[in-house]
C-alpha cells in the first residue's frame, strides 16, 4: 500500500508563519501570565485570536460551513506539532481541549436547535464547554463500566451521578455529560450522551477542582467533580441517539489522539532544543557536555525516536483521511503509548543534561514534566492501548499447526527436499 504526507505549497506558507508566529508572539504569554490579572490577559488573547481568524486559521478542525477550514487529520496533525510547543497556542487557534472534541461532537450529531444554542456561540468563543465522564467509583481505562444513569420521566432526563476530570467543569457554561440510559442493552449500547447546561440547573453540584501535579487551576481552569442529583434536562438534550454514547466517544477521541500525539512532538522539540543548546553552552571535566558520549546518545536516540514518532502519527493522520478513524484503530493505539513515552523521555534527558538548572522553575522543563505524565493517562492508559494494539495485529495471524512455529528449519527442510526432489535426483545423477 502506499501513501504520503505531501501538503500543498499553500499550506506550507501557513504552517511557516504559524512557526514565528507561536514563537514570538504565543511565547511570551509563558511568563507575563502570573504577573497579568485574568481580564488584562483575555484581552491580549483576543488580539492573537483575532489574528488568526484573520489567516483563516481559527478552529480548523471544522467544516468551513462552521467557521473550519475542514481540514484533514494529516494538515491539523501539522498545525498541532506547531500548537504543541506551549500551552497557550491551542487556545490562540480555537483547538483547545475539550472545547474542540465538543464542538466536533455537536458538529457531526448535534441537531440544528443544539448547533444554534451551543456550537456556533463555543466556536465565537462566548461559551465554555466540558465532557464529563470519568467517574471515581469506576475505573477509567473501561468506559463501559460506568455507572452514573439518566431516565426519561415525561419529556426531560432525570440524572443521577458522580463524575470527575470533567475538565474546566468548574467554569463551563454546559457540560456533555455520558452517561447510562440502556441498562439492559450490551456493554457497547448502554450509554447516551446528554447537553447538561450549568446555569441555574438544581440539583448540579459542582465541587471542587481537583489538584493535580499539572497544577492547571488558573482563573478555574482545572478538572472538577462534579455531582448530578436528580438533575432534570429537557429531552432534546440527548446527543445523537439513544444507546450511541460510545460510538460518538470514539468518533471524539479518535482524532483527538493524533492532536495529542503531535501536540507532544511540538513539546518535544521545544525540550530537544534545550537539550542541545546547554550540550553546546555547558563545558565540564575538559569540554562540552556535547563531547560527551552519553550525552550524543541522548541527542541521537531523542532525534530518533521523535522522527519515528512523528512518522507514525502522520501515518496515522493519513490512514484516517482515506480510510476513515475505526480503519486506523491499531495505527492510533500504537501512537498514544509511544508517543506518550516520547515525550517523557525527551524532557526528561533535557532536565538531566542541565541539572539543578533543568530542575528548577526558570525553565519550563519541569512544568512540561509533570504535565507529561498525565499522557500515559488521559485518552486511555498506555495499558489498554498495548492490549487493543496486540489484538489487532494478532488478527493477522493463524496458529500454525503441529508443535512448531511455520518457520521451524527442520520441517522446512523436508518441505524443500520435496519440493526440489526431482531436480536434486537430476542433479546427482548428473554428478
Amino acid at each position: 500500500m502506499s501513501w504520503d504526507f505531501e501538503t500543498d505549497p499553500d499550506f506550507e506558507e501557513k504552517l511557516a508563519w504559524m512557526r514565528e508566529f507561536v514563537k514570538e508572539e504565543v511565547w511570551p504569554l509563558e511568563v507575563i501570565v502570573d504577573e497579568t490579572d485574568q481580564q488584562t490577559f483575555m484581552r491580549l488573547l483576543r488580539s492573537l485570536q483575532d489574528e488568526v481568524k484573520k489567516r483563516k486559521l481559527w478552529a480548523t478542525h471544522l467544516p468551513p460551513e462552521l467557521g473550519g477550514q475542514g481540514y484533514g487529520q494529516v494538515k491539523l496533525g501539522l498545525m498541532h506539532e506547531v500548537e504543541g510547543s506551549t500551552m497557550w497556542a491551542p487556545i490562540v487557534f480555537g483547538n483547545q481541549a475539550p472545547d474542540s472534541g465538543n464542538s466536533e461532537v455537536l458538529a457531526h450529531f448535534g441537531t440544528p436547535e443544539q448547533k444554534e444554542r451551543w456550537l456556533h456561540p463555543l466556536l465565537d468563543g462566548k461559551l465554555r464547554s466540558a465532557f464529563s465522564m470519568t467517574e471515581p467509583e469506576t475505573a477509567g481505562s473501561d468506559p463501559t463500566l460506568l455507572q452514573s444513569r439518566a431516565e426519561l420521566v415525561g419529556d426531560q432526563w432525570v440524572i443521577n451521578g458522580h463524575k470527575w476530570y470533567t475538565s474546566n467543569g468548574m467554569i463551563a457554561d454546559f457540560l456533555i455529560a455520558m452517561v447510562v440510559t440502556e441498562p439492559d442493552a450490551d456493554a457497547y449500547h448502554r450509554t447516551s450522551m446528554i447537553l447538561v447546561p450549568t446555569a441555574d440547573t438544581p440539583g448540579l453540584r459542582r465541587v471542587r477542582n481537583v489538584p493535580t501535579m499539572g497544577g492547571d487551576e488558573r482563573w478555574g481552569y482545572g478538572h472538577a467533580e462534579v455531582y448530578y442529583e436528580d438533575v432534570r434536562v429537557p429531552q432534546e438534550n440527548l446527543i445523537g441517539k439513544r444507546g450511541q454514547g460510545f460510538e460518538i466517544a470514539q468518533v471524539r477521541l479518535g482524532p483527538g489522539r493524533i492532536h495529542h500525539c503531535m501536540r507532544w512532538l511540538g513539546q518535544s522539540q521545544r525540550a530537544f532544543d534545550i537539550l542541545c543548546e546547554r550540550a553546546l553552552q555547558r563545558e565540564a571535566f575538559g569540554g562540552p557536555l556535547a563531547a560527551k558520549q552519553t550525552v550524543q546518545n541522548w541527542i541521537a536516540d531523542s532525534a530518533a525516536e521523535m522522527q519515528a514518532a512523528r512518522l507514525m502519527t502522520l501515518h496515522a493522520a493519513w490512514t484516517i483521511d482515506k480510510h476513515g478513524a475505526t480503519a486506523a484503530r491499531k495505527e492510533i493505539g500504537l501512537i498514544k503509548f509511544f508517543g506518550a513515552k516520547v515525550l517523557h523521555d525527551v524532557i526528561d534527558r533535557a532536565i538531566q543534561i542541565n541539572g539543578a538548572l533543568g530542575y528548577s522553575s526558570d525553565l519550563p522543563l519541569e512544568s512540561m514534566y509533570r504535565h507529561a505524565r498525565a499522557a500515559r493517562l488521559y485518552d486511555g492508559p498506555d495499558e489498554v492501548h498495548r492490549q487493543t494494539v496486540a489484538r489487532l495485529v494478532l488478527k493477522d495471524y493463524k496458529r500454525p499447526d503441529g508443535i512448531y512455529p511455520t518457520d521451524h528449519i527442520p520441517t522446512r527442510r523436508e518441505a524443500a527436499q520435496r519440493k526440489f526432489a526431482d531436480m536434486l535426483e537430476q542433479a546427482t545423477a548428473n554428478l
